[in-house]
């Protein structure tokens, strides 16, 4: 095996791959941008290499950068992750040009599986069934229109390049189409630098079933069974599982075999995933229809590794290498269940908006042989808004599909993460749906199960903000002791905070507002705590840090006869005192409510400020006409994909106040609007 890696890529699938080429004796290279100079896998990495500024196009996308650095130092071998230029024949063709050995397949079968729509031509001719579509090469407007009237609606309008969700709309109605086509295409353009697209018939209640494929350069081709990805929002994966349940094994054989048949007919080498979508339940009549081949390590790999015991990184690297696969198909075997949640930065209560900020406090659940973390960040490191906004992949295993619900469910119970908005509360949710937890799955799944999913808003528990008083309180005994302490009297009655007074029982009260309300805990001193009353309901209560200190750590707090766990964490955001409450497996975010301090006051009303940092791509609405209440304004491109902003009232607009093209800052005032009385 070669000695020295670079890995052309950034974040937790760079960490990944260091972690197994160490495990190897595989000396490792990190490169990285000017946003990624202090980065984790910059940090994990045995040499590192910058290769130029933030923006993935004057970086992390430059063949010629990533095999310079390859050159400087000495790496045979060249791990392009996933994104960016991992299904990029012409890096492939350059790395062998370069004399370094890419660890993916050949060129020729990235081409072959890198335009969907000639892919399928391919396939076709193999046996593989395909779903019912247009994947032709006329790209004019009006000719798929009329193509898309012949399928029939709904059908889904798909880039023809990359993956990830991108470049995908489905359409519901004739009137539609137009509009989600030039969006498709926008989007396809700025993400793969290619903006033609094939139509598909979009098929209700279907299932989104992969298959591992790997193959050597041996002749030696072999699949690792199923991942369930059905689970999705913004037809972007959000939960994988492996093995699909309910999935009989005369079928999980069938789709075995197309997968295989599929990564043969394309001279196929390394780690491979063929996509299926499967036509209502796979035990009903057995359809599947084969949508694409990603010619690359996938994201949610790590389910596979743990019902398999294979590590798929080194099986890449032995391959690359010229060895034989590990193991023939029928010494693979599944052992156990295993769920992967995507933790996000982004919040979604906002049609999953991402978030950007610092993360200021971040606490992962331990790991175990039934728990494992990948990720790309630590506590102090800043979510950019230049790449993707995953945090980490959580993946759990035991040895049946509820115990692997249940380590979800503990484990993101577990999961605390404070500085930028997160989707592990709507994980806990998602896991916790009778229809997930049922397994009846599709790819609409999300939006059938909208009203579990995401409730209406409503305040608290009245624990909450007992625990926030009782971490207060904590907290100001422990800066007195210190402050005592200091001062030369180590016996001084300031530093015992007990609320001793002379002949009155002392008494105050702490305010919080969770959501627009103010709840203000009334807090009377006892000689073995508080007692604390909140909206007519009254607790002793005493607390004590378990780990962490006062302001950002675990508490065990009793409220009477109960003894709850919990972590506080307490920040300063633009002037505003908030204490980050996980309790009970819910986190909570409430404010404390001091009437002599003022705050700013917030930006535009109705979502007129850019939520991010980002790119006008399109203006939608015409200057000094009236438009109606949600009707969109224009697009703004951040984090890799488009946000639409809308009329938050029925109004005029005055005025733009950015042109297409240009960038805009987080908090930037987008529009000139003035709304009807």
């Amino acid at each position: 095996m070669f000695s020295k890696l670079l890995i052309a890529n950034r974040g937790e699938i760079a960490c990944r791959v260091i972690r197994t080429a160490r495990r190897l004796g595989v000396r490792t290279v990190a490169v990285y941008s000017e946003a990624d100079s202090n980065a984790r896998h910059v940090r994990l990495a045995d040499e590192a290499v910058c290769i130029g500024p933030a923006a993935a196009s004057d970086s992390y996308l430059l063949a010629e950068r990533l095999l310079d650095a390859a050159a400087r130092t000495g790496a045979e071998a060249v791990h392009p992750g996933y994104g960016f230029l991992s299904e990029n024949d012409r890096f492939a063709d350059a790395c062998a040009a370069a004399g370094r050995i890419f660890v993916g397949p050949p060129a020729a079968a990235i081409r072959a599986m890198g335009s969907k729509a000639s892919a399928k031509r391919l396939l076709a001719t193999a046996g593989v069934p395909l779903a019912p579509g247009y994947h032709g090469d006329a790209q004019a407007a009006e000719f798929l229109r009329h193509q898309a009237d012949a399928i029939g609606y709904p059908l889904l309008i798909k880039a023809v390049a990359g993956g990830g969700g991108k470049g995908m709309r489905r359409v519901e109605r004739p009137e539609d189409f137009a509009a989600a086509l030039a969006s498709c295409r926008r989007e396809a353009a700025a993400a793969f630098g290619d903006e033609q697209v094939l139509i598909e018939k979009y098929l209700r209640r279907a299932r989104h079933i992969e298959i591992q494929v790997f193959a050597d350069t041996h002749g030696n081709c072999v699949h690792l069974f199923e991942r369930d990805c059905s689970v999705q929002r913004r037809h972007q994966k959000v939960l994988e599982e492996a093995p699909a349940p309910g999935i009989a094994a005369a079928r999980r054989a069938a789709m075995g075999e197309a997968a295989v048949t599929a990564a043969r007919a394309v001279g196929y080498v390394g780690a491979g995933t063929v996509e299926f979508i499967a036509a209502d339940s796979v035990t009903d009549d057995g359809r599947f229809y084969f949508m694409e081949m990603n010619t690359r390590l996938q994201v949610e790999h790590p389910v596979t590794e743990m019902i398999t015991g294979q590590d798929l990184v080194e099986w890449q690297l032995r391959v690359a290498s010229g060895e034989p696969l590990p193991l023939r198909q029928e010494q693979l075997a599944i052992r156990g269940h295993a769920l992967e949640a995507r933790i996000y930065a982004e919040n979604p209560g906002r049609d999953f908006l991402p978030s950007t900020g610092r993360l200021l406090h971040l606490a992962p659940p331990a790991e175990s042989l039934n728990v494992r973390v990948d990720t790309g960040v630590e506590q102090g490191d800043e979510i950019a808004p230049y790449y993707d906004p995953m945090i980490a992949k959580l993946i759990v295993w035991d040895v049946d599909r509820h115990g692997a619900l249940a380590r979800m469910r503990q484990a993101l119970a577990d999961y605390h993460i404070v500085g930028v908005a997160t989707n592990i509360d709507f994980l806990s949710r998602l896991v916790a749906c009778p229809a997930f937890a049922d397994a009846d799955l599709d790819t609409d799944l999300i939006e059938r199960s909208r009203n579990f999913l995401f409730p209406v808003g409503s305040p608290p528990p009245n624990n909450v903000f007992f625990v926030a008083a009782v971490a207060d309180l904590l907290r100001e005994r422990a800066l007195a002791s210190v402050a005592a302490s200091r001062s030369g009297d180590r016996w001084s009655p300031w530093g015992v905070h007990d609320g001793w007074r002379l002949n009155l029982q002392a008494r105050r009260t702490l305010a919080y507002r969770g959501g627009d309300d103010r709840h203000e805990v009334r807090i009377a001193y006892a000689a073995d705590g508080w007692r604390l009353t909140l909206n007519g309901e009254s607790v002793l209560a005493r607390g004590r840090v378990l780990d962490g200190g006062p302001f950002a750590g675990q508490l065990a707090v009793e409220l009477d006869d109960r003894r709850l766990v919990a972590s506080v964490v307490a920040t300063t955001e633009k002037q505003q005192q908030k204490r980050h409450v996980f309790l009970d497996g819910g986190t909570y975010v409430i404010r404390c409510d001091d009437p002599l301090h003022l705050v700013e006051a917030g930006g535009a009303d109705g979502g007129l400020t850019a939520p991010m940092p980002g790119r006008i791509v399109a203006l939608l609405a015409t200057e000094g006409r009236r438009v109606e209440k949600g009707a969109p304004l224009l697009i703004l491109e951040a984090m890799k994909m488009e946000h639409t902003i809308t009329a938050p009232k029925t109004g005029c607009v005055r005025a733009f106040r950015y042109a297409v093209g240009e960038q805009v800052a987080d908090g930037a005032e987008l529009v000139d609007f003035v709304m009807e009385s």
